[in-house]
């Protein structure tokens, strides 16, 4: 980045990336299992006497982009850009926008990774927005705000899972969260415990939400909830209803969601009576289905499932939107070596570009941070990661 933007720091927020253990798409109003990452989004943060917003970010090239917060509207602003300006935007639409502020945005979290980058910038930047003027908000409210921003302003048709897993989460724990009514049921989760260890393998494939072929999908499962009646396939729990779908298509893709949602059911279930490694197969069984039914995985994600699980791992499913992006493994703890070589290996044969790796230990949801040297010399910006957090 060229010059910093926040020289004086009133307050820096951070908010994670997710991994989806299994469930969705959400917004089919399921039920899916996602859980904070200890990678995310940082905001550095200081309020301006007029109504302008100054955004910079480490990751993007080019000078500060400047807005006046009462103009913003859906389509005014693109690029990475729009993510925090829709923030503002649904923030002042819903009357919580108190005034103007200079934002510094860094991450650590890989950009069309299937870790929702997206969802962590607008959480911290809604925290860093309403927090700068002691704006108190609820944290479903400010995730449905987020959501909103980046379906309207943005113009990604996403559901609500990720927002509400960047601002909800808790360390140690799943989000059992009901995509219909928006109750989140914090569910134990914590492989280490249980000598297991959960494996983000990033496939180095990249794909944009907005691509279309997720709205293609999303479509999709519209007009198969429409052909049978339903608000949405959230109310299929038979799938004989199935059959009542002429377009065969429409029936294989509706046909994964049902049985995925019993998925996710059950997996909570397991995992509440403390039997981690159970889940495993299901993560399997739930890769194959998004993979041969719903069509939404890529040849890396299945090659990185299936070499995952001949090393010893107990189960691996892709995560994410689809076409791109990170696959899931929950392997025993000494196995985890041999299962990173064996996919490595695997990429390796077919020419590919070689995998990167994080260990995914469930974290907590967005938060400020406190006790970082910025704030007390106020004339730099944090790298993300590099702040203690309170």
């Amino acid at each position: 980045m060229a010059v910093p933007v926040v020289n004086r720091a009133d307050g820096i927020w951070f908010a994670p990336g997710r991994v989806n253990l299994m469930g969705g798409p959400d917004y089919n109003e399921v039920f899916v299992l996602p859980f904070a990452l200890g990678a995310g989004v940082t905001v550095t943060a200081a309020r301006r006497a007029d109504r302008r917003m100054t955004l910079v970010s480490r990751q993007a090239d080019g000078p500060p982009v400047t807005l006046d917060i009462d103009t913003l509207e859906p389509g005014s602003v693109r690029g990475w850009a729009a993510y925090p300006a829709g923030v503002a935007w649904a923030l002042r639409q819903a009357g919580y926008l108190a005034g103007g502020a200079d934002l510094a945005i860094d991450a650590d979290l890989p950009a069309g990774a299937g870790l929702s980058s997206s969802a962590a910038l607008e959480g911290a930047t809604a925290l860093a927005l309403t927090e700068l003027y002691q704006v108190r908000v609820p944290r479903a409210e400010l995730a449905a705000l987020a959501r909103r921003a980046e379906n309207e302003f943005a113009g990604v048709p996403t559901g609500i899972m990720d927002q509400m897993a960047a601002l909800l989460s808790r360390a140690g724990h799943a989000l059992l969260l009901d995509c219909r009514s928006g109750t989140a049921t914090a569910v134990p989760l914590d492989p280490a415990a249980a000598g297991l260890r959960l494996l983000v393998i990033d496939t180095r494939v990249r794909r944009a939400v907005a691509d279309g072929r997720y709205a293609e999908r999303r479509l999709a499962c519209e007009r198969a909830a429409s052909a049978l009646g339903v608000q949405s396939l959230r109310d299929i729990e038979d799938a004989r209803e199935l059959a009542r779908l002429d377009d065969p298509d429409l029936r294989r893709l509706a046909g994964h969601v049902v049985a995925e949602n019993q998925r996710v059911l059950l997996a909570a279930e397991l995992l509440r009576a403390g039997r981690c490694e159970a889940i495993g197969p299901l993560l399997t069984e739930s890769h194959r289905s998004v993979s041969d039914q719903f069509g939404m995985s890529w040849p890396q994600a299945d090659e990185a499932v299936a070499a995952a699980v001949e090393a010893g791992a107990a189960g691996a499913r892709m995560t994410g939107g689809g076409f791109g992006g990170c696959v899931v493994a929950l392997a025993p703890a000494e196995r985890a070596t041999q299962v990173r070589a064996a996919v490595a290996g695997r990429f390796a044969r077919r020419r590919w570009p070689a995998p990167r790796y994080l260990d995914a230990v469930p974290a907590d949801g967005a938060r400020s941070v406190r006790n970082c040297s910025c704030l007390r010399t106020r004339t730099s910006i944090p790298k993300a990661g590099s702040c203690s957090t309170g």
